[in-house]
């Protein structure tokens, strides 16, 4: 590392050029290309990465034409990272983020010598200036003049190299995935550990039909008819399943609502900003976001996006956490790379309804809810009565905001296999530090009912709240599961017990005979 203080003179001959070489280092590092952050089947594109060419052309300072610029900055502890390099490097190596830690540390370096520099400069300019205030002899006032103007010009020259130095630093930090549970087993998906199983597969004596037949025996959706409307992997419900979707829409939010959940619908369409800030590419090569063109809005794939962002940039009460939503939304997914078998029918499609839960909380909460959220869906999904099973999530199967995440698989006896239903994920602060949602610890403070874009009340300094979400329903993946698993040798499909109310008392869905 070069010595800053080399690099001016505190002489009034000092020049310009003087300031060349810490120039053409910073100049080096910002003209190296960045690592291509792609998302993955496994990290899920270790980060948010949020970046936007300067379009202008020929433009930009120092004649950085081509630079990126975050659109956003996250609350990045570079010293922590810094200071627990081995760690974070075992971590980035275990979930298959292609995050590149040895550049971020190098231009982290680079970033406090060349503030150090720019400060030393802000100071000896300050010092000059001070000695300009008193009566003195017109040829020092004018060596003191020549000075103060070469300061200001060297400092004007290295604030504009910090300003994109701090760029890249950011724009490369931002793929470095969040930490991980210790107990996380480590490896692929095959290395998830059961964590629980409920029920056992029912055994049929006929021969069983997939969701797919089902369906078109009962009218209950086509397939055909959407594809012509709106391409493939679209559908349309029909007759029960409509009745079928909606029950199990209401009776999730109803069964949520009575654990303290506040109940919402949310927007569909976001700044792409807040989906990058939730730890989701729009951007990305094999991406599952739908942008819209011309503008800086997305689809949502998950209503974790827009509940997600309801308290962004503030500062919420103690005393209002935890917050927990439980939100209604549809979802919009471009399932890139997704074909095959088993695929098909209702399992993956570019559309569908939800009902997802989001909880707000203090950091030493995180953990305990975590369970209260897998408690809540295992405790839904077994009223049902649907067999399945509960996993801990391996390191290579974690996105790139979670520490720890929990996926559910239902037995689907059509399609032959466990499905993924749900999941269930521990973000802790990585979303808020993106999101800009703090929490200011203070036990003497009055409870507070505005916790929306406020500073919040007390005193003291604010810490990051934790993050978490997990799906309550996913209908489609349900509808699969019902139909499958409920199915009778006349054809007809029975309705599990708790949504029969929803359904006017429907107790059976039976073959529509003319």
């Amino acid at each position: 590392m070069l010595t800053c203080g080399r690099f001016i003179s505190s002489s009034a001959a000092t020049s310009t050029a003087s300031f060349s070489p810490f120039r053409t280092l910073t100049r080096s590092l910002l003209r190296r290309p960045a690592p291509r952050l792609l998302s993955s089947a496994s990290a899920a594109a270790a980060a948010a990465t949020a970046v936007e060419p300067d379009t202008k052309g020929g433009g930009g300072a120092g004649g950085a034409a081509a630079a990126v610029r975050p659109q956003w900055k996250a609350a990045i502890d570079f010293k922590w990272i810094r200071d627990n390099r081995d760690a974070v490097a075992d971590n980035i190596r275990s979930r298959n983020s292609t995050a590149n830690l040895d550049l971020v540390l190098e231009l982290y370096d680079q970033y406090l010598a060349l503030q150090k520099e720019v400060e030393r400069l802000r100071a000896e300019r300050n010092a000059v200036a001070n000695k300009m205030k008193g009566k003195l002899d017109p040829s020092v006032r004018q060596a003191l003049v020549e000075e103060g103007k070469n300061l200001k010009e060297g400092l004007i020259a290295l604030e504009e190299d910090l300003v994109q130095l701090t760029d890249k630093l950011q724009l490369e930090a931002q793929s470095i995935p969040n930490t991980t549970h210790p107990d996380v087993p480590v490896g692929g998906e095959e290395s998830s550990v059961l964590r629980k199983e409920v029920g056992s597969q029912r055994s049929f004596n006929f021969t069983i039909k997939d969701h797919l037949q089902l369906g078109k025996e009962l009218d209950l959706f086509d397939f055909d008819a959407a594809a012509e409307v709106s391409g493939s992997k679209f559908y349309y419900l029909k007759n029960e399943a409509v009745l079928l979707e909606m029950a199990l829409v209401n009776w999730a939010i109803s069964e949520v609502s009575k654990k303290g959940f506040t109940p919402l619908i949310t927007p569909e369409i976001v700044r792409s900003s807040v989906v990058e800030k939730c730890g989701f590419q729009p951007r990305a090569q094999n991406t599952q976001v739908y942008s819209i063109e011309d503008s800086d809005q997305c689809l949502i794939g998950t209503a974790e996006i827009p509940v997600g962002g309801i308290h962004m940039d503030s500062i919420l009460a103690e005393s209002a956490l935890p917050l927990k939503y439980v939100a209604y939304s549809h979802c919009f997914r471009t399932e890139a790379g997704a074909a095959g078998a088993a695929t098909r029918g209702l399992y993956r499609v570019h559309q569908f309804s939800k009902v997802e839960m989001f909880i707000f909380c203090r950091p030493d909460e995180s953990d305990k809810l975590h369970e209260e959220l897998i408690t809540i869906e295992e405790d839904l999904y077994a009223s049902l009565g649907l067999h399945f099973k509960t996993l801990d999530m391996a390191t290579g199967d974690l996105g790139a905001p979670a520490y720890r995440k929990f996926d559910i698989e239902a037995w689907m006896p059509g399609l032959e296999r466990y499905g993924e239903i749900s999941s269930a994920s521990n973000c802790t602060d990585y979303q808020s530090r993106r999101l800009g949602i703090r929490y200011r610890p203070s036990p003497s403070e009055p409870p507070s009912t505005n916790t929306k874009k406020g500073k919040g009340a007390g005193s003291g300094p604010t810490q990051f709240v934790h993050t978490l979400n997990a799906t309550a329903v996913a209908v489609p993946r349900l509808i699969v599961c019902i139909l499958e698993n409920f199915q009778q040798d006349d054809g007809s499909i029975v309705v599990p017990e708790p949504l029969r109310p929803y359904m006017g008392g429907l107790e059976v869905i039976s073959p529509k005979f003319e």
